[in-house]
């Protein structure tokens, strides 16, 4: 007997394994495109507040070295500099070496002294105020991602709004039908390779899901069976193995090769989150090498990885990386950072007025920093967000993505 209670979990499948391996993913050859707009963003959540200032440092303010004694790294001098030149102004740090060549390239932008007017230093409400695009606001029901999908087309396929994680985030909640999957193979775990089990228990666990009293899970669940047969008729085993290799082997290299694959596979993706944890650096955030450089590394190897995968799609995608807020200017006693207020993010694509610093970084003396401490914030996330999402998707009324805010754009994509 198959318990509801046992397949109804966190609003998405809970997996039923008997035993049985994974049989996932035959051909697409047969599969209907979903819209006729093939666009993509890919923002990626960096979870725990990623330091701009060691990302992206002044190269010529010597009031960071005295903030940093132990932190800031060398911009000039013997030894040649540990800071990658951008542009005579600012830094790269050295683990986002293989972005270097995206930014000169005119690809990738960054933009500095961003991040939530709302001045909470807890991570907790700062993702929540982030993702649901309502700084200082608890309560809010949807996230700015479900949003951006509601605006739009004819597009029904499952995958068209996707996090690549073992549960939703809060941007994609809402009305419109979004789907949490960690990882793709996983999904054919449900049923077993037996044809005749198969064909007993799938219309069965699909009842159970249909029958659910929960409005949302039904939803949600509706939109995992479709997927799965979709997906059924795919090869992604066969994708890891040709390009996996590319990518480091951790989840975000697994997320990103995941997104890679649908965009390739034209399943009707257009919003595909993954996720950054790691970046609250207390302790031993070190310079080269440390806490912040492995970070760094792991995120710029993947992102080059998945940019290099779609090159022949660079002109239909765009990704955007995210953090709730920054870290202090000052380094603590154990080597590392707490939590600050701005900070800086990234954004990829042949759009994307790139190869430079937008926004403001004032001279890092104590009366110019948020309340004595902090990288003021200059330029509200929701200025970028709009921008880039409304724009790549030639959102009509871009303001519908943040209902209420009245602030300008940032003019990021061409």
């Amino acid at each position: 007997m198959l318990n509801r209670r046992v397949l109804l979990k966190s609003g998405a499948l809970a997996m039923l394994s008997l035993g049985a391996g994974p049989r996932f993913l035959r051909r697409l050859a047969q599969a209907t495109p979903f819209s006729s707009s093939p666009k993509v963003i890919v923002p990626i959540f960096l979870r725990g507040a990623m330091d701009g200032l060691m990302a992206v440092p002044p190269l010529a303010d010597p009031t960071l070295r005295r903030w940093r004694p132990r932190l800031a790294m060398k911009t000039a001098g013997v030894g040649g500099p540990e800071v990658l030149d951008l542009d005579g102004t600012f830094g790269l740090h050295p683990a986002f070496a293989p972005w270097e060549g995206l930014f000169r390239a005119g690809q990738l932008a960054v933009v500095h002294g961003v991040g939530s007017p709302d001045p909470t230093r807890s991570h907790f409400d700062a993702q929540d105020f982030m993702e649901t695009g309502t700084p200082g606001k608890r309560g809010t029901s949807s996230g700015w991602l479900n949003r951006l999908a509601a605006q739009g087309g004819a597009n029904t396929s499952p995958f068209r709004a996707l996090a690549l994680s073992s549960e939703l985030p809060r941007s994609l909640y809402g009305k419109h039908p979004a789907l949490a999957i960690d990882d793709l193979e996983d999904v054919d775990l449900l049923l077993p390779n037996h044809p005749a089990l198969a064909d007993i228990l799938e219309p069965a666990i699909e009842t159970l899901y249909r029958q659910s009293d929960e409005d949302l899970l039904r939803r949600r669940s509706r939109s995992m069976f479709d997927a799965l047969k979709l997906l059924s008729q795919a090869e992604l085993a066969t994708y890891r193995r040709e390009h996996g290799s590319r990518y480091p082997e951790t989840r975000l290299g697994r997320s990103l090769l995941q997104i890679a694959f649908l965009i390739k596979a034209g399943v009707g993706l257009e919003i595909a989150c993954a996720e950054s944890d790691g970046w609250d650096t207390h302790v031993g955030q070190g310079k080269v090498r440390g806490t912040f450089a492995s970070r760094a590394d792991e995120l710029a190897t993947a992102v080059r990885a998945f940019w290099d995968d779609i090159e022949a799609h660079h002109g239909d995608v765009v990704v955007l990386t995210m953090t709730e807020f920054g870290r202090t200017v000052q380094e603590n006693g154990t080597g590392g950072t707490d939590h600050g207020h701005g900070s800086c993010l990234f954004v990829l694509g042949n759009r994307v007025d790139g190869g430079k610093v937008h926004g403001k970084l004032p001279s890092l003396e104590e009366e110019n920093l948020f309340e004595g401490r902090d990288l003021p914030v200059d330029i509200d996330f929701r200025s970028v967000f709009t921008e880039v999402a409304g724009k790549h998707f030639a959102v009509a009324d871009p303001k519908a993505i943040f209902p209420g805010w009245d602030g300008p754009q940032l003019p990021l994509l061409r």
